[in-house]
């Protein structure tokens, strides 16, 4: 149970916290939600660089990392959705999360091949993650109906990740075509490459 895991089993522990602060009867309960799915975010990256840093890269930090990160955005996006209530909001969010369920499938099915390195996380990538936290804390953040200008900014950074999450999905999709078009006979030709090298 190295540090970078138990960063990771961290940010999974916060979820139950985030929603239940995000449904608190108070005002500062947008404030203080935002501050928790921000801190899940900061040990999102701090735990990667810590695995990297002190050679505590493992395969059950490998595996839980981005499942973490994904269960924390897909729940924060979830209670979103309940509060803003419209199709401009929920279209995103369903892009995004949609996005996230296809493309973690993607990875799987192609590490099963021993193609893992074809579908990697892309540099894009990286810059669609961090519009989507920071519209999601900028959405968490501030009461919409008091704060209409902060809405707009968040609504706008979403879209943006919203359209680099289709980006960012093609591209993986264009790399992996080639084993998703192959005939069984390639396939099998790829697994028995795959076997041989282990």
């Amino acid at each position: 149970m190295t540090l970078a895991n138990q960063l990771t089993l961290l940010r999974v522990a916060l979820i139950p916290v985030f929603v239940l602060v995000f449904y608190l009867p108070y005002k500062w309960s947008y404030m203080a939600s935002a501050i928790i799915f921000a801190a899940a975010a900061v040990t999102d990256w701090l735990d990667g660089y810590l695995a990297r840093k002190l050679n505590q890269s493992t395969p059950f930090g490998a595996f839980l990392d981005p499942v973490a990160d994904k269960l924390m955005v897909a729940t924060a996006l979830v209670l979103l959705v309940g509060l803003h209530q419209n199709a401009w909001f929920t279209i995103a969010a369903a892009v995004i999360i949609g996005r996230e369920i296809a493309v973690s499938g993607l990875r799987e099915w192609m590490a099963e091949l021993g193609q893992r390195a074809s579908v990697a996380v892309t540099v894009v990538a990286k810059f669609k993650t961090t519009a989507q936290m920071a519209a999601i804390i900028v959405l968490l953040a501030f009461d919409v109906r008091e704060y209409p200008v902060m809405e707009s900014i968040g609504y706008v950074l979403l879209y943006v990740a919203a359209a680099m999450t289709l980006w960012t999905m093609a591209v993986y999709l264009r790399a992996a075509w080639p084993v998703l078009n192959a005939s069984s006979g390639q396939k099998e030709s790829i697994e028995k490459d795959k076997k041989d090298k282990t």
